[in-house]
């Protein structure tokens, strides 16, 4: 078996090693390296975290080529059956698919026609009753154009507000990530939040809301749980800047305890703490319902949790040790690229329906 990528070449999204030549070779070499046999986890629900927030930090985009079962499972030394389970697990929550003939690619998130050429569709369908009812009021196609034109030089008509609701996994770490959303959004635009756990639990999705926004790889699960007829928008996230001067400035010599929540993301933090620490070698990973965490805890320098484990870790942590949390932030050119327009045609939509007459 090839020998693994150290862990600060593995990915916290996906880091590429500069020796590989292609992006499938990087991918390839990066999911099989960064599966560490050391951690408490299956390694089935390693490679399915470590895909699924690859997707989450926009490392690994829509439509980007994922490596085949046989390529994934010889490199990582895994059996197929592993790598072919998580594969079929990823498809069937709208992940991932598979083309005939192609291969495995990134999905975006659900099953339906992007959003981008059904948007066209539409309009080019409008446009064509346009001038064909302009044809049989006696108006030429220049006059249309000229409405056309001179209707887009006018700008945006000030509509209502829109409204928001953002979908996450905790609600403190949620409000954070809507806060951050909220500093792009229109004025009088509004962003609430709740959590998918609270969401499967029956909890009432909070309405009115125009658009619904939530983490990349978790998109097909939440169009699920929200009212038939509100888009639902995944973006993608990337460690918070406070989060990566913090983790530089820790002590080379400190001894590093990571308490994580969830499994499937375990294989994750370590190299995701060695990327922006990588002057640091003594470091452990524990899940935050390991039964020998508080005699983990006690044992460290400094210990680096997952966003929603503060009050577990500082309850069992000694007073006298550092703690901070890893924490990640809506990535800014996601929210310009893949929320703003949607925003922006719903806009659009909800002016045109005000301008039509009654």
């Amino acid at each position: 078996m090839p020998k693994p990528q150290p862990a600060s070449d593995a990915y916290e999204g996906i880091r590429y090693s500069d020796t590989v030549q292609t992006p499938d070779e990087r991918i390839l070499a990066n999911l099989a390296g960064a599966l560490d046999r050391t951690l408490p986890v299956p390694l089935g629900i390693q490679l399915r975290g470590l895909i699924e927030f690859g997707i989450a930090l926009g490392e690994l985009p829509t439509g980007q080529r994922l490596p085949s079962v046989r390529e994934l499972a010889e490199r990582a030394g895994i059996a197929h059956m592993t790598v072919a389970t998580v594969y079929r697990e990823l498809r069937e929550a709208g992940l991932i698919e598979a083309k005939p003939g192609a291969g495995t690619y990134v999905g975006d998130g659900h099953n339906s026609d992007g959003l981008r050429s059904s948007a066209i569709r539409k309009i080019q369908r409008r446009i064509e009753m346009l001038f064909t009812e302009a044809k049989q009021l006696g108006l030429a196609p220049s006059v249309v154009s000229s409405l056309v034109n001179a209707r887009a030089a006018r700008g945006p008509t000030p509509t209502r507000p829109l409204r928001l609701v953002m979908v996450g996994n905790f609600v403190e770490t949620t409000q954070q990530y809507a806060n951050r959303i909220q500093e792009y959004l229109g004025a009088g635009d509004t962003i609430a939040v709740t959590t998918v756990d609270a969401l499967h639990a029956g909890e009432t999705f909070p309405l009115p809301c125009d658009i619904c926004v939530t983490l990349a790889h978790r998109r097909g699960e939440v169009e699920h749980l929200v009212p038939n007829g509100i888009p639902v928008v995944g973006l993608s996230f990337i460690p918070a800047e406070e989060t990566r001067a913090q983790l530089a400035m820790i002590d080379p010599m400190a001894r590093i305890g990571i308490v994580s929540i969830f499994p499937e993301f375990t294989a994750l933090m370590k190299p995701g703490v060695l990327r922006f620490a990588p002057h640091v070698s003594d470091v452990d990973v524990r899940l935050i319902t390991a039964p020998d965490l508080e005699a983990f805890l006690s044992q460290i320098d400094v210990a680096i949790y997952a966003s929603g484990a503060e009050a577990t870790v500082r309850q069992k942590l000694p007073e006298d040790r550092q703690a901070m949390e890893f924490r990640y932030v809506p990535d800014p050119h996601a929210i310009r690229a893949t929320l703003l327009p949607v925003i922006e045609r719903l806009r659009s939509s909800l002016v045109s329906q005000e301008e039509v007459p009654s």
